[in-house]
């Protein structure tokens, strides 16, 4: 999944790409609304993280920006200001929710994983397939009860084909699913994943293995006896 923050504190924007992207997530930081408006215009994101004091102007324009096109997008506003007024002028534009600084990170998550569950959103929290069970707020799989280690990318790449299950998953689609526009990636570095992730899930006796299609995408299936 593919997360955009809009925060004009390098500081503050930094910790949260580096938390989120921890936690399996492809994130985006634009540190002005001009940015993260042209980021809009090239990218569709899962959700969206805003501040409202931004240093060119109100980040409410860009809710409006996105409900604008009729996107599922989620949309969280983090923001010092805490008037009702505020909130409710942020909520009626079509944010799902309204966070005000200072907040704690672990509120944060749940708050986000919330807002991707919601109805037209896409985040389960218990994915399962086969033996193969991966939990998306713990970011841990586990094979027939036996926990799987995988780094974040393979994660972030089991969790979108889990999500996808009897559908190809493009290498667009993947590589904009597990990389930022800020990730230096390789040609091959969609390849190398999936054939990382492939070895792992059969070395640990998984009922579901990836077909890859080649120069298409991959997919998660029955593993054939």
């Amino acid at each position: 999944m593919r997360l955009l923050i809009v925060e004009d504190e390098p500081t503050l924007g930094d910790l949260l790409r580096r938390n989120l992207t921890a936690r399996g997530f492809a994130v985006d930081l634009a540190l002005s609304r001009s940015d993260a408006a042209a980021f809009l215009d090239v990218e569709t994101y899962d959700a969206v993280l805003l501040d409202r004091r931004l240093g060119d102007g109100d980040g409410l324009a860009l809710v409006k920006q996105i409900r604008g096109k009729r996107s599922e997008t989620g949309i969280l506003f983090l923001t010092a200001r805490d008037a009702p007024a505020d909130r409710i002028e942020g909520l009626d534009a079509g944010a799902d929710d309204y966070i005000v600084k200072p907040f704690d990170m672990d509120e944060l998550n749940a708050r986000l994983r919330a807002v991707l569950r919601r109805p037209g959103k896409r985040l389960a929290t218990v994915l399962e397939a086969g033996n193969l069970t991966f939990d998306a707020a713990m970011r841990r799989a586990s094979v027939a009860g036996q926990v799987l280690d995988l780094p974040r990318q393979e994660a972030a790449l089991l969790e979108l084909l889990l999500r996808s299950q009897d559908a190809v998953v493009r290498r667009e689609e993947i590589q904009r699913s597990l990389y930022g526009f800020d990730d230096d990636v390789t040609p091959n570095a969609v390849d190398a994943a999936i054939s990382r992730l492939r070895k792992r899930l059969r070395a640990a006796g998984a009922s579901v293995e990836i077909a890859v299609l080649r120069g298409v995408g991959c997919m998660l299936e029955a593993r054939r006896s």
